[in-house]
């Protein structure tokens, strides 16, 4: 038998990662759907949670996903995190759980990783420049952490704060935002099953550019709201600060969450480009996840609350 290694094969016998994410996904729906057959029921595992929320959308390619970030600890032009987030250390990594909580504490990342299940799931990630991907995250239910905490009834607001260290994260040398970068979500956003702290991507660990060792992920809101290299979560009474809130109150409101009729002062949001495709298309309220999340929002002006 001849084994040939990658390096032996031409390009277009080397299967696209995003299809491999896609073949293995349609493999494990299959499997589900034969015990269902076998059972008449679904079983309520967590692959079921996964085909109620995931994208049927093809994943955007890893290196555009991993190449073409927002992450301004580490520069403002859209390769800097890639070029200078290696040098930051994800081990050790230590996450407080602090504020409105009956059990306070700070926890090392394994002991804060090893209760929980790593699901996979594939969500859209639209940015406020207009333009989006579709990205295999794996992580776990927000809310699963934050009960292991014990939140009290006073806790109505979720904060997150990034690492701040200047020597391993160059670009908060510069003003360009008020540092450390800090996020919020209202209590019932954060408990919401779409909302995820994220360990990896495509099948691997979340590279340093996107946010490791653990970010969060709210897909039906702006990527900025999705807060990378979390030390800090707080719950708390009040809102929280927010950092583009705070630095431009005008273009940034606390919620962000994808609306087209609601454009950004310096461009329309109606359209968005999909990172890898030539032609626009037609921004969905919420991201495409209406369904899911518009009732979190009943009765409010959303043209006010942006």
């Amino acid at each position: 038998m001849l084994i040939r290694g990658r390096e032996d094969l031409p390009s277009r016998e080397i299967t696209p990662r995003g299809v491999y994410l896609r073949r293995r996904e349609f493999l494990e729906r299959a499997a589900l759907a034969a015990t269902t057959l076998a059972l008449g029921t679904a079983p309520t595992t967590p692959a079921t949670a996964v085909a109620r929320y995931d994208s049927d959308e093809t994943p955007t390619d890893e290196k555009d996903a991993t190449r073409y970030n927002n992450f301004y600890e580490f520069g403002t032009d859209k390769q800097d995190p890639a070029r200078h987030a290696g040098k930051m250390k994800t081990r050790p990594w230590s996450v407080r759980i602090e504020g409105e909580v009956g059990k306070p504490k700070t926890l090392g990342l394994d002991d804060l990783l090893a209760p929980h299940t790593m699901e996979d799931r594939i969500y859209r990630l639209r940015c406020v420049e207009a333009w989006s991907m579709v990205i295999p995250w794996r992580g776990f239910q927000l809310s699963d952490l934050l009960k292991r905490f014990d939140p009290t009834s006073r806790a109505r607001y979720v904060a997150f704060q990034t690492l701040h260290d200047s020597e391993q994260m160059p670009g908060q040398r510069r003003p360009v935002l008020d540092w450390p970068y800090v996020e919020g979500l209202r209590i019932d956003e954060a408990m919401h099953p779409l909302t995820l702290l994220a360990t990896g991507m495509y099948g691997r660990d979340l590279p340093n550019q996107n946010g490791a060792p653990l970010r969060l992920v709210v897909p039906w809101k702006y990527g900025f709201k999705s807060i990378k290299s979390i030390v800090a979560i707080r719950l708390l009474e009040k809102q929280p600060p927010t950092s583009w809130n705070l630095s431009a109150p005008g273009e940034y409101g606390f919620y962000a969450n994808v609306n087209p009729a609601v454009d950004h002062p310096r461009w329309s949001q109606k359209r968005e480009r999909r990172i890898g495709e030539f032609r626009k298309r037609e921004t969905l309220a919420f991201n495409g996840y209406a369904d899911q999340v518009a009732e979190l929002y009943r009765g409010m002006d959303l043209r006010k609350f942006f």
